[in-house]
């Protein structure tokens, strides 16, 4: 059975350096130029956890396929009930995927690997987990704790993409990054107590 995982990590990744961005503010109603005369209205999503809740915009305008993908399992309903299942302190908290039980949710159909888009692995943002294939991610993120540039497009591979920033909550996340971890069904850095996603909602819709 396949593993998703952001990439195989060694001893010395466990000890990246802390080069944190700082936290942005979030906008009432982020828009972008597509350059192409239409302008994009980027969604904000609230994610409630176990832990708090986290606000995240989605990069409609710079990684579309991506955005549109996670706000299809949000409408659905995909996200609640599943859990972070794996958190490493000093790296990333990645879910979307399980549930407490580390069960798989079925999925919808890979999606394109949108890593060539100019946006940066850095503390807290927002990007699609996968395997080591190039366009594998479906409903899989992780939420970078640091500056990853490793996993920026043409830093090891071709990368993995970045679709959203957290505004809000980024002390949520950094909780979250700081529980206990340990083994369970052979899956390492898995959450001694869960860490349930509860809701996933769109902020400002009906």
């Amino acid at each position: 059975m396949k593993r998703w995982t952001l990439v195989s990590l060694t001893g010395c990744m466990l000890a990246l350096g802390l080069n944190a961005a700082a936290e942005a503010e979030p906008a009432a109603k982020p828009q972008a130029d597509t350059g192409k005369g239409a302008v994009v209205t980027n969604p904000v999503v609230a994610m409630k956890t176990s832990m708090g809740e986290i606000e995240i915009e989605l990069f409609a305008d710079k990684a579309p396929l991506s955005a549109a993908n996670f706000l299809k399992y949000l409408e659905s309903g995909f996200y609640e009930g599943t859990v972070f299942h794996r958190v490493i302190d000093g790296f990333m908290i990645q879910g979307g995927g399980m549930k407490a039980d580390l069960s798989r949710k079925p999925t919808l159909a890979p999606i394109k690997n949108e890593a060539d888009n100019g946006l940066k692995n850095l503390r807290g943002t927002l990007a699609m987990a996968r395997t080591n294939v190039v366009d594998s991610a479906t409903s899989q993120f992780f939420i970078n704790l640091v500056d990853n540039a490793f996993l920026d497009h043409g830093g090891r591979d071709f990368g993995y993409a970045v679709f959203g920033k957290v505004v809000k909550g980024m002390d949520v996340v950094e909780k979250i990054g700081k529980v206990k971890t340990g083994v369970s069904q052979g899956m390492k850095d898995v959450p001694v107590e869960p860490v349930a996603i509860e809701t996933v909602t769109r902020k400002g819709a009906d």
